[in-house]
């Protein structure tokens, strides 16, 4: 009894003292294995994803790391044109930098324990119309002994992550846009063809009760009421009712239209060619 209580006891300080520290040194990142950075491919063109790192480049917030457990981010990071910390970019693409200062011992960086500068370089470069490449590194500097601790990629994968997700939200709102457009435009083309079935069978009654007026003078009469003609130098054809509206196509002067919808300054019309649209009522008169 007392040799196996011996030999158990041999097997603990044995574990102790040599296979436990080799666990602890399998689990401890390699200082080789800090400051790879992070290069990615987003699938959105370079202006979107423009847009999107310059939103995550001015939020005031390093996303990935922390000066105090309780922190979900390190705050008070500034937007900047440059940062010594990092060699001149030479490559293509345009850069971008987040910086703060009198950071405390920011997670995720080699051996850091000190306070020092936390430094973010973004590089965005097109690679073809549709997918845009990004490039994020990260580094944080101490104050006193200039020291550089290297990142271990958690920076740069929760910025990243960050940038994402500004891009996927653009192109969420960019679809809802497109599809309110498209409803609009079915909802106007709806009420022009309910219009203008309205406005035939108005000329079907009012020839039908016409009595002192002959029939070819009624209806000459009716179409001063609904057809305008565009006035010199022409007129835009809006796809709604307002002056920043997208165009549909330019109208020459002369070209004639017919009224389907009635505002106080705008007109909702027919073109010769049957495309439905808006005119202010400035750019159009009356039948010769």
């Amino acid at each position: 009894m007392r040799r196996r209580m011996l030999t158990m006891l041999m097997l603990v300080v044995w574990f102790l003292g040599v296979v436990a520290p080799l666990q602890c040194r399998e689990r401890k990142k390699k200082k080789e294995d800090y400051g790879q950075g992070l290069s990615t491919e987003i699938d959105a063109p370079l202006n979107e994803v423009l847009d999107a790192v310059q939103t995550v480049v001015n939020d005031g917030i390093i996303q990935g790391s922390k000066e105090y457990n309780k922190d979900q981010y390190i705050e008070g990071a500034d937007a900047a044109d440059s940062s010594p910390l990092f060699p001149a970019w030479t490559g293509p693409g345009k850069v971008f930098f987040k910086v703060r200062t009198e950071a405390l011992d920011p997670r995720g960086f080699y051996e850091s324990n000190d306070v020092g500068t936390l430094a973010v370089r973004y590089v965005v470069q097109s690679k073809d119309p549709t997918k845009t490449i990004v490039r994020i590194d990260a580094v944080f500097v101490e104050d006193f002994k200039r020291t550089v601790h290297p990142s271990d990629g958690s920076v740069e994968n929760a910025e990243y992550k960050d940038i994402q997700d500004h891009v996927d939200a653009a192109e969420l709102q960019k679809k809802q846009a497109e599809e309110a457009g498209k409803h609009r435009q079915e909802e106007l083309a709806r009420q022009a063809l309910e219009a203008k079935n309205e406005q035939a069978e108005a000329v079907a009654l009012a020839l039908a009760q016409s009595s002192a007026e002959t029939l070819e003078q009624h209806v000459q009469n009716l179409r001063r009421e609904v057809e305008r003609v565009i006035k010199a130098p022409g007129a835009e054809l809006k796809a709604a009712p307002f002056h920043t509206a997208a165009s549909l196509k330019t109208l020459d002067t002369g070209a004639e239209v017919v009224i389907l919808i009635a505002t106080p300054y705008w007109f909702g019309v027919e073109t010769e060619d049957g495309q439905h649209g808006w005119i202010h009522h400035s750019q159009l008169e009356p039948l010769p």
